[in-house]
């Protein structure tokens, strides 16, 4: 037997921009594929079903911005109800991940890199969308096991 193909979108959304990653069809590594500059629902709703459907995309996986003390604060509930909405148009179910740290850890990657994270703001929720989608599928491969040959 072969080990399930997955497609998931991961999202870091943000009151701008939205950052969009993306896994192969192993469900090995989740990599940044674009941030999108917000304007309405609906342009951004657009944006993402094409993509959605060019990449056959199973899931979204959403960042959720807990507070440090793990509470669901005001941002945390504007990105569920943005998910819940871009869920029923898109017609995908939704998995949230914990995003305390990974615009913190994006930005570490930047300066790495030698890059200047005030410059790229794009890049970094890319980036930190990528580290959202890449954690969910190391949970999930930890979790589930995989099929016998």
């Amino acid at each position: 037997m072969t080990s399930t193909r997955i497609s998931a979108l991961g999202l870091d959304v943000g009151k701008k921009r939205i950052g969009v990653s993306g896994c192969d069809g192993t469900g090995l590594i989740a990599t940044g594929l674009m941030t999108l500059e917000r304007r309405s629902f609906q342009q951004d709703v657009e944006i993402l079903r094409q993509l959605a459907e060019e990449r056959q995309v199973d899931v979204l996986v959403v960042g959720l911005p807990y507070t440090m003390s793990g509470e669901l604060g005001f941002q945390a509930k504007q990105v569920q109800k943005f998910a819940t909405r871009l869920s029923k148009a898109l017609q995908l179910p939704v998995e949230y991940v914990d995003e305390r740290l990974t615009s913190v850890q994006a930005e570490q990657l930047l300066q790495a890199e030698r890059r200047s994270p005030s410059r790229h703001k794009a890049m970094i929720d890319r980036k930190a969308a990528a580290i959202i989608l890449q954690q969910w599928l190391d949970e999930r491969r930890n979790t589930i096991p995989l099929n016998a040959t």
